[in-house]
C-alpha cells in the first residue's frame, strides 16, 4: 500500500490525539486541522496547517462552514487507480487526502445534560465529521478513516513498521468501524430527536416526551450502542457477552466504577434490578438482591438502620448479593456492609469514610450510578423485538378500593403501599409479606399463586404475625387467600379483576382480612 502523506485532523474527544499526532508528523505526514484541533496541536508544539490553507476558504457561520468544501471531499473521495479521477482532480488543484482522523460532536452527552437548551442540542449535530468519515470509509482503499482514540497507538506502530503506509486489511476494518459510528450517530439524533418539543427559542430549556406520554411507538425503532467492553461471559461460562453504552452517562451501563474485579453479566443484571427498585422510593431505602429478586428490602432513619433491616429479612440469601441504595453510601452504612459478602453495590455515591472502609475488600465492585430517564421497556424475540412503556405507574392511597367489610389500619395502609412497591420488583407468580418499612418474606417466580403464598411464608426469617400480603396480579380462587392468613398476615393488597374476586373478598372476610384492590397489576417476566 502506499504511504500516507496527508492528514486531515478534525476531533472532540482530543484523547491521546496529541501524541499520535507527533507520531504522524515524525513520518513526515503533512497535517490539517480545524478550530480547537488545530489550537491544541499548535500549543502543543506540532506542526499543523489550518483547513482554511487546504481549502482556500475560511471556516464561517460558528464552525458550521469548513471542511465541506471539493478540495476536503475531493481529496478523499478520488479513486487512485481511476486515471478520470486523477485527472479531474489535478485539473481543479485537489490534493490527495490519506488519512482523516475524526470523531463527532458529542451529541448523547449534550441531550442528556440536565436543562440543556433546545439550541445548544442542535447545534450539536455534527454535519462536517460524519460527511468527512462516509467519506474516507467510502473509498477505503485508498484513505484510512480513524474514528477512535483507541486506534491510535496501533495505527501508529503499523505505519512506523511498514514504512508509513497501512494494510487494505486495516483499513477494511477502521471503514467498518466508521459505518458503525456515523450509523450510530445519526441513530441517536432521531431517536432523541423524536422525543423532543420543538422550541420557537433556541435559548430555552429542551422539552422531551417521556416513554409513559408517548402516543405512538416508532414506525422505525432505532437502537444504536456503542460497546464498552467484553465480558469474562454471559449468564453461564459457555456464553459469550459483551456490555454496550447508549453513550448518555447514565444508568448502570454507564456507572463509574470506583474499585473491584471486573463486572459480569449477572452482576449487571441483578445491579439493574437493585438500582430499579431503590429509585421507586422516596424515603432511604436499601435492597439486597439475588437472581433479581429482592433478598431483603427495607427503609431506614439513615441508610446504616436501611441495609440491617433488609439484610435481616433473608441473611442467608443476602451473602453473595448485590446491593442498590437510594442515597450516598456513608461510613456508618459501609462499615456494617463490609461484614457480609457482597459482589456488588449500586448507589449515587460513596463518601470517603466509605471508600477508605470498603477498600479493604479488594473484589467487591462499587458502582456510583446517575439516574437514566424511564425509556422503552425491550425484550428481544427470536425475528424482532418487543416493546412496552416501562412499569412505572404510581399508587396512592386514594387509588386504593377497600373491597372488605374491614378496612386497613392506619398501620396496615402503610405497610401495603410499601409492599405494594417491592412486589412489583419480584418475578411473577409474586407474592411478598412485609410489615411498614420491610419486607419478611418473598415468594418469587412459581407457576402457582398458591406455591408462592406458601414459599413466601416458608423463606420468612422474621414472623409473620401482624403482616400484610402483597399479590402482583389477582387470585384465580381463595386458596391464596387462606394461606396468607395461616401465615399469620392481616391485610392484602392486590389488583383485582378475577371472575372469582365475590369468592376471594368472601374468604377474606371469613378470615378478618383486610384487603385493597390497585386495579392494576405488576406481572414481571
Amino acid at each position: 500500500m502506499p504511504p500516507i502523506r496527508r492528514a486531515i485532523l478534525s476531533v472532540t474527544d482530543k484523547t491521546g490525539l496529541v501524541d499520535f499526532a507527533r507520531k504522524l508528523a515524525a513520518m513526515q505526514v503533512a497535517l490539517f486541522s480545524t478550530g480547537g484541533t488545530a489550537r491544541l496541536l499548535r500549543d502543543s508544539g506540532v506542526q499543523v496547517k489550518d483547513i482554511s490553507d487546504l481549502t482556500g476558504f475560511p471556516e464561517m457561520m460558528d464552525g458550521r462552514l469548513k471542511t465541506l468544501h471539493p478540495k476536503v471531499h475531493g481529496g478523499i473521495l478520488h479513486v487512485r487507480e481511476n486515471p478520470e479521477h486523477v485527472a479531474a482532480a489535478r485539473q481543479h488543484g485537489i490534493e490527495p487526502i490519506d488519512m482523516v482522523v475524526v470523531n463527532l460532536y458529542a451529541f448523547e452527552q449534550t441531550a442528556a445534560k440536565p436543562g440543556v437548551k433546545f439550541g445548544e442540542l442542535i447545534e450539536n449535530i455534527d454535519i462536517g465529521g460524519p460527511a468527512m468519515a462516509r467519506s474516507a470509509a467510502k473509498n477505503f482503499r485508498d484513505v484510512a478513516i480513524v474514528t477512535s482514540p483507541d486506534d491510535y497507538a496501533a495505527i501508529a506502530a503499523e505505519m512506523a513498521s511498514s514504512g508509513s503506509s497501512l494494510s487494505l486489511e486495516t483499513r477494511w476494518r477502521l471503514a467498518q468501524k466508521a459505518f458503525a459510528k456515523t450509523a450510530a450517530y445519526d441513530s441517536a439524533i432521531s431517536a432523541t430527536l423524536a422525543s423532543a418539543t420543538l422550541s420557537a427559542n433556541s435559548e430555552e430549556p429542551a422539552q422531551f416526551h417521556d416513554a409513559e406520554a408517548a402516543q405512538d411507538f416508532p414506525s422505525v425503532l432505532r437502537l444504536s450502542f456503542s460497546k464498552l467492553a467484553d465480558l469474562r461471559y454471559g449468564e453461564n461460562p459457555h456464553q459469550r457477552a459483551a456490555v454496550y453504552s447508549d453513550g448518555s452517562k447514565a444508568g448502570i451501563a454507564n456507572a463509574r466504577q470506583l474499585q473491584g474485579k471486573e463486572l459480569s453479566y449477572n452482576n449487571l443484571v441483578d445491579l439493574q434490578a437493585a438500582w430499579d427498585l431503590a429509585q421507586d422510593f422516596d424515603e432511604t431505602f436499601c435492597a439486597i438482591i439475588k437472581h433479581t429478586n429482592p433478598a431483603g428490602a427495607a427503609t431506614g432513619k439513615d441508610l446504616r438502620e436501611a441495609y440491617l433491616k433488609a439484610l435481616e429479612v433473608d441473611p442467608v440469601s443476602a451473602f453473595g448479593g448485590v446491593i442498590g441504595v437510594n442515597r450516598p453510601v456513608d461510613g456508618a452504612a459501609a462499615e456494617e456492609i463490609a461484614k457480609l459478602f457482597v459482589e456488588a453495590i449500586a448507589a449515587p455515591s460513596f463518601d470517603s469514610a466509605a471508600r477508605e472502609r470498603l477498600a479493604a475488600k479488594k473484589n467487591l465492585r462499587l458502582l456510583e450510578v446517575t439516574p437514566a430517564p424511564a425509556g422503552f421497556a425491550l425484550k428481544q424475540v427470536s425475528g424482532g423485538m418487543l416493546v412496552q412503556d416501562p412499569d412505572i405507574k404510581p399508587i396512592a392511597q386514594s387509588d386504593l378500593k377497600v373491597v372488605s367489610r374491614r378496612p386497613p389500619t392506619e398501620q396496615e395502609m402503610r405497610a401495603l403501599l410499601f409492599a405494594w412497591k417491592v412486589c412489583k420488583h419480584v418475578k411473577s407468580n409474586a407474592i411478598l409479606y412485609a410489615r411498614e418499612g420491610q419486607i419478611v418474606g418473598v415468594g418469587a417466580g412459581q407457576m402457582s399463586r398458591v406455591d408462592s403464598c406458601k414459599i413466601g411464608a416458608m423463606k420468612a426469617g422474621l414472623p409473620l404475625q401482624g403482616t400484610v400480603a402483597a399479590s402482583d396480579a389477582f387470585f384465580p380462587f381463595p386458596d391464596g387467600v387462606e394461606e396468607i392468613a395461616r401465615a399469620g398476615a392481616t391485610a392484602i393488597i392486590q389488583p383485582g379483576g378475577s371472575v372469582r374476586d365475590p369468592e376471594v373478598i368472601a374468604a377474606a372476610d371469613k378470615l378478618n382480612l383486610a384487603m385493597v384492590l390497585t386495579g392494576i397489576r405488576h406481572f414481571r417476566h
